[in-house]
């Protein structure tokens, strides 16, 4: 009986073991299973989305590209087929995954004919051709075609050139909504004319418009499409050369398909890895994990990619080595157990304390063994822990090998290839001098290599170049591992990447030192690089000049056609100038329309003033914008060093006094500094700042000077004048401070006080009685262009109750003839309001008689240096002669200015000039004076015409 209880205990005993010892073995393997299979599954997922990562920068990397060949037809109106070679030359080499860049061109049905002659000589056998069922065939007829014109590279795709993708849907759509959108717009997939398989491409296409043409609206772009831009991709080519950028995908545990579209279509399928397809024939519960699948689905150029990765069944040994070290050994020791278990169990009572010794022992070992397991789980989280922290750290990680004299690679994370463009299969086993290039930080180098002999930390800011050339910046630290023994066996380093700090630190620079709209030298830079060319030309006994260029007439550009504008006009003298002078010579923008060139002398190159006349030729080449074309003018002062100062302040004060002469002189000329030109710009300053206050302080007057009927003698009006009552200087002549006040805008204030004043004296005269006086003012060029110059007038002839046809303006040939459809517009505006207009000095500038007849003008005013010499010379007698016969064939009343003699007069009587005005009957005088003149002149001019017509 005892024997069976016994025998049945050992039984109970064997069977609990068993069961005990395998439900915590099953326990620990599928607990250990499970975080195994998480640790697979993320890292999966993480390098999946390496992956779409790199396809998302590489394709929009390849849009990027287009853009950049777009900007050559944005640039350039029309650019020729060479251009387009030169400037699609190197972006092909740089991105070897565009299959090819071409430019499709709209030709009208009726155009065709003309179109494939042209082409075909320059390619034999051209003709518009289109893509039927793979094949390629000639274009039937249509109304508008859009032909591929430029091609590069043409080896490879030769096929492609003078196909008409007007009937191509796809295209059509994508080129529609690239239209709309304004942005580069990706087509499908479709089958590509130079492929020789049916392998599918795609196309990226940003328009091409009219040059100078708005594009503000979606009706204006329409309008304004000319064609456009393309990157032909090889869609498996190009995603295969993205995917590689970052290392090849291990065929054995992914595959990867890429849809162009929103789902994984088989009709859209455009890359598939070479992996795909493999897999088992096996089923998971033999011993195979389910394939882990990831989709995602992003927009590029406005069509969206559909990426699906799979990983291929995995064996459940590959990855379950400690799950199944625990179950193996969990097994193991619980059929021990039960074995020793049931074996001490049949032994005599007498070893029973050692058995259950023994069963103590086993216990313990597996409370040991458990903690032992659970520790090593700890460990290896951790580790998975930090090398997922390497693995995800922005900054490039490297482990290299503690091994002179190369001190190899062991270890590179993600963002050291990234940052570098080096896979960690490139660089492994390699010295850090990969990133050496032959014009990079060698000293920064050198101290990573002094560190790592002296096994020490080390820090430096290392300039090195990536894989692609690229330059790069990156704060290198370096600090050597040692093992348990204190010997240094490895070194980590940590690349942190500053390139773009530093890009920005060189922008910086730059604009401090730049001037922003040319690119030129600002002022700042001037002063240093001037007191660098004087210390030269002093070291080495040499001469240098100091040119100060003012652009004429600048501001008229700005006050009628705008800011804008102005600014296309500085930077395409800019590059004139640039054009004009050599590379060893310094040119600077001061600011507004005024530039500093430095003309140093070298050996055997001496200072001549063909650099001046080759920087004014530079400048005078015509130049249309929006429309307007001008013919620009620039005033060059010069001072030379050392005779004209020996700094650069006092040069550049020299030579800016010499512009101002050239200016005085009739603009358009150079001149040389002289130490008389700086006493006039000390007065030429005084008189500046005194103008500014005298409109305030009443020092101007207005002088009147009659004008008389030839016919009648009757005064029938007057011209008036300024005059500045200075109180120190006296009178000053309008010559010494109308040109600056034209310079320093203070004419429009000081011009509509003149019309005001003139406009209020004539209204009182008529209301004494002299009903029919008509008063004349001078328009300068600042008050023809101000935007309000016709509403001011109104107003000024409202508030003096003055009549319109009672105000002539007078204006010069050449304000006119500067821009003379914006001169017809404004001419017409005063017209409408009633005010009569002359052109003064008739005969001196280059009017044009085909525009001088549009012109609404009602007087032609001969200029005096006509008048002085119609007597002795039959060269000016026949010029005057022949203005007044023009202006009466036109229905135009002639004056005649300047006239002193009475020879003068009766020979202007003589041809049928209607007035005249001149000292021979009144200089001009006050205003209290002209109106005991009205009375005065009356007798005298009746019996000066009667002698005049004896």
């Amino acid at each position: 009986m005892y024997k069976a209880i016994k025998r049945i205990g050992a039984s109970i005993s064997v069977s609990l073991t068993l069961i005990i010892g395998f439900g915590v073995t099953a326990l620990l393997f599928l607990g250990t299973c499970k975080l195994e299979d998480d640790a697979f599954s993320l890292d999966f997922e993480r390098r999946v989305m390496i992956r779409v990562t790199t396809l998302q920068r590489g394709l929009e990397e390849a849009v990027q590209v287009l853009t950049v060949i777009n900007r050559l037809f944005a640039t350039i109106d029309s650019p020729t087929r060479d251009q387009f070679h030169t400037f699609t030359e190197p972006l092909l080499e740089k991105y070897p995954h565009v299959q090819a860049f071409s430019f499709q061109r709209f030709v009208a049905g009726s155009e065709r004919a003309g179109f494939e002659r042209h082409m075909q000589a320059t390619y034999p056998g051209f003709g518009i051709s289109t893509m039927v069922d793979g094949k390629i065939v000639p274009a039937p007829p249509r109304e508008r075609y859009l032909v591929v014109d430029y091609l590069e590279p043409m080896q490879g795709n030769r096929a492609a050139l003078g196909l008409d993708l007007s009937g191509n849907d796809v295209v059509m759509r994508a080129l529609q909504q690239a239209i709309e959108s304004g942005k580069p717009v990706s087509t499908g997939a479709l089958r590509l004319a130079q492929a020789s398989t049916d392998e599918r491409g795609l196309l990226v296409l940003v328009p091409v418009y009219r040059y100078g043409m708005p594009l503000n609206t979606v009706a204006q772009r329409r309008a304004a499409v000319v064609g456009d831009t393309t990157a032909v991709f090889h869609a498996r080519v190009l995603l295969q050369r993205i995917f590689n950028a970052v290392g090849p995908l291990r065929s054995e545990d992914v595959e990867v398909s890429v849809y162009i579209g929103t789902s994984a279509d088989t009709a859209d399928l455009v890359y598939r890895s070479d992996n795909a397809g493999t897999g088992t024939l096996l089923p998971s519960w033999l011993g195979y994990r389910k394939p882990l699948h990831i989709r995602r689905t992003f927009n590029i150029a406005g069509q969206p990619w559909h990426l699906e990765a799979k990983s291929a069944p995995i064996a459940l040994t590959a990855n379950h080595a400690n799950s199944l070290l625990i179950l193996c050994a969990g097994t193991l020791l619980t059929l021990l157990a039960a074995a020793y278990l049931y074996t001490l169990s049949m032994r005599s009572r007498r070893i029973q304390r050692t058995v259950e010794e023994r069963t103590a022992e086993l216990r313990l070992t597996n409370v040991l063994l458990k903690e032992d397991i659970h520790a090593r789980q700890q460990v290896e989280r951790a580790l998975q822990l930090r090398q997922r922290a390497i693995e995800a750290s922005a900054n490039a990680i490297i482990i290299m090998q503690a091994t002179a004299p190369d001190y190899p690679i062991e270890y590179v994370n993600p963002a050291f290839e990234r940052i570098t463009g080096y896979g960690a299969g490139e660089v492994a086993g390699r010295s850090i001098r990969v990133l050496q290039s032959k014009d990079g930080d060698a000293q920064g180098f050198a101290d990573i290599w002094n560190a790592m002999r002296e096994q020490r930390e080390g820090n430096v800011v290392l300039r090195s170049h990536n894989k692609n050339g690229g330059e790069m910046w990156n704060d290198f630290y370096i600090a050597p591992v040692k093992s348990d023994d204190g010997q240094v066996t490895h070194f980590v380093a940590a690349l942190y990447d500053i390139t773009s700090m530093k890009r920005y630190e060189t922008e910086l620079e730059f604009q401090a030192n730049r001037d922003v709209l040319t690119g030129l030298v600002n002022r700042n830079m001037l002063r240093k690089l001037l007191e660098e060319a004087i210390a030269y030309a002093e070291r080495y006994q040499r001469s240098l000049w100091v040119v100060f260029v003012d652009l004429d007439r600048f501001k008229f550009v700005n006050d009628s056609l705008g800011h804008k504008a102005g600014d296309v006009f500085l930077k395409t003298i800019a590059g004139r100038l640039r054009a004009a002078v050599r590379d060893t010579d310094t040119i600077a923008r001061l600011g507004s329309d005024e530039f500093v060139i430095v003309i140093s002398e070298y050996t055997g190159v001496g200072l001549d003033t063909r650099h001046l006349q080759r920087i004014q030729e530079a400048v005078a080449a015509p130049m249309t914008i929006e429309g307007h074309t001008f013919f620009p003018t620039c005033s060059l002062g010069v001072a030379a060093y050392p005779d004209d100062g020996r700094d650069a302040e006092t040069l550049v004060k020299h030579a800016d006094i010499a512009m101002y002469r050239a200016k005085q002189n009739g603009r358009d000329n150079y001149q040389f500094y002289t130490p008389a030109m700086n006493a006039q710009a000390l007065e030429r300053l005084r008189i500046e700042g005194d103008l500014r206050s005298a409109l305030e302080r009443n020092e101007f007057v207005l002088h009147y000077q009659p004008k008389i009927d030839l016919r009648s003698g009757a005064v029938v009006g007057m011209e008036a004048l300024i005059r500045w009552q200075h109180p120190e200087l006296g009178m000053v002549s309008p010559v010494r401070f109308i040109s600056l006040a034209e310079e320093t805008g203070l004419i429009l204030p000081i011009g509509s006080w003149v019309i005001r004043t003139a406009c209020a004296q004539t209204k009182a005269w008529q209301d004494a009685g002299w009903s029919k006086l008509r008063v004349s003012v001078n328009l300068s060029v600042r008050q023809f262009v101000q935007k309000d110059l016709v509403s001011s007038i109104a107003a000024v002839l409202k508030q003096t109750g003055l009549d319109a046809d009672c105000l002539e303006l007078e204006l010069t040939e050449s304000l006119v003839m500067n821009d003379v459809e914006h001169a017809i517009g404004i001419l017409s505006e005063l017209k409408e309001l009633g005010v009569r207009l002359s052109i003064d000095d008739f005969g001196t500038g280059y009017s044009s008689l085909a525009y001088l007849k549009r012109f609404p003008i009602d007087v032609l005013k001969i200029d005096k240096s006509f008048v002085r010499d119609i007597t002795v010379d039959a060269d000016d007698a026949a010029i005057t002669v022949s203005i007044i016969s023009l202006a009466h064939s036109l229905k135009l009343h002639v004056i005649a200015e300047g006239v002193e003699t009475q020879a003068q007069l009766s020979y202007l009587r003589l041809h049928g000039c209607d007035e005249m005005q001149g000292y021979l009957f009144s200089p001009p005088v006050p205003a209290e004076r002209f109106g005991e003149l009205l009375q005065e002149k009356s007798d005298t001019v009746t019996s000066t015409l009667a002698i005049s017509s004896r």
